[in-house]
């Protein structure tokens, strides 16, 4: 067998067992000349009603709403500012709508608008009411079309890009694949704008230093995500055991290539067995409020026998935080290795540094626990 006839196996074998997909779409797939292309939307809806005729599940996570409302209103350019930004969007939001409706109408499917801010997934309850709510349309064999509610997201609930909502979306919904589809053929060795011999990377196994420099980062004129972006979220997304792809939305049945196994656009590999939901939620949805720096004793039995972060192997803590609050593990070196819940607020943590847990209750007062992370809150994220 061929390297070629491998890679078309594992493909075809990954997308066999595909029962739910995220499928995130970029505003240079789904606009044209500064304006919405209605075409690939049709082509779009076409694609995804045949999955969901064979039994796959799809939840579409749209750009262009900035775009649509540009046109509506007369603009050449994105808006700089957050206010005008924001009105724009509002503007293009239910004309975007409008031409998945009419798109999706025409194979007898239905869809539905979801519009999400970073802090509806941060916050515990909320984020397993948006799945809830997630999991009735699909059981009910409509189209979530979810986007970014930029009419009223303010700059530090943003997610950043499209990029970064579609990981999050993935996690969230315990996706199979996420499948990114842009304005290119997949992620090259070098920027195929400038360089006429760049070579397409179809299968990446382990995302590297050298992989990443590769990455573009250029974004289109009306959008916010460049090559950059997806390779980052390749890593969170492969980090947490789910295969992405990034493929070129432009190509004509390009989903039905995919999951015929063809070998199209960048297939990433995940890097291990899939986490839980929660695990996820805890390692790419929450945002660090600071930092634990723990000796190598403790990291190497966090990372290497699944123990929890006991206050004995705590050298030092970074940010003010209370308890409940998502912080970085960082080893002697300052490089971050895990993720987890914390137990203490900061001022107790430090007050705790090096103790053994039977000195908890006498340093504090009191003691409610003798982890400062308790392994099932802990996840370890680079090593």
């Amino acid at each position: 067998m061929t390297k070629r006839q491998e890679r078309i196996k594992i493909r075809k074998d990954l997308f066999d067992r595909v029962k739910r997909a995220v499928i995130k779409v970029g505003t240079g797939v789904l606009t044209h000349e500064q304006d919405l292309n209605a075409g690939v939307i049709k082509r779009l809806a076409r694609g995804v009603s045949v999955l969901m005729d064979q039994g796959c599940q799809v939840i579409v996570v749209s750009s262009g709403a900035i775009a649509s409302g540009m046109k509506k209103v007369g603009m050449t350019e994105r808006p700089a500012d957050i206010p005008h930004t924001q009105a724009v969007a509002a503007v293009g939001q239910s004309r975007l709508m409008l031409e998945y409706e009419k798109a999706f109408a025409r194979y007898q499917k239905k869809v539905a608008q979801v519009l999400l801010t970073r802090d509806d997934l941060c916050h515990r309850r909320r984020y397993l009411n948006a799945r809830n709510t997630l999991n009735v349309l699909l059981d009910w064999r409509i189209v979530p079309i979810i986007n970014e509610n930029d009419t009223v997201v303010v700059e530090e609930l943003k997610f950043g890009d499209n990029d970064n909502l579609s990981a999050m979306v993935t996690h969230l919904m315990d996706a199979h694949v996420l499948i990114n589809l842009t304005d290119i053929d997949g992620l090259y060795d070098k920027d195929p704008r400038v360089h006429k011999d760049a070579s397409l990377v179809s299968f990446v196994s382990k995302i590297d230093r050298a992989l990443e420099r590769a990455a573009c980062d250029i974004p289109g004129a009306l959008g916010t995500g460049g090559m950059s972006s997806k390779v980052q979220t390749a890593k969170k997304i492969t980090t947490s055991g789910i295969p992405m792809v990034i493929a070129s939305g432009l190509k004509p049945n390009i989903l039905n290539s995919l999951f015929q196994g063809k070998d199209v656009g960048t297939l990433f590999l995940p890097k291990r067995e899939k986490m839980t939901s929660r695990k996820c939620w805890i390692a790419f949805t929450l945002k660090a409020k600071g930092a634990i720096k723990v000796d190598m004793g403790a990291a190497r039995a966090i990372c290497k026998q699944g123990k929890s972060l006991l206050p004995i192997g705590i050298i030092g803590v970074e940010g003010e935080f209370g308890e409940g609050a998502m912080v970085r593990c960082i080893d002697a070196d300052g490089m971050p290795f895990a993720r987890g819940l914390v137990n203490y607020k900061a001022s107790d943590i430090r007050k705790l540094m090096g103790l053994k847990t039977n000195q908890i209750a006498q340093r504090l007062g009191h003691k409610h626990y003798d982890e400062v992370i308790h392994r099932d809150n802990l996840v370890i994220v680079v090593r």
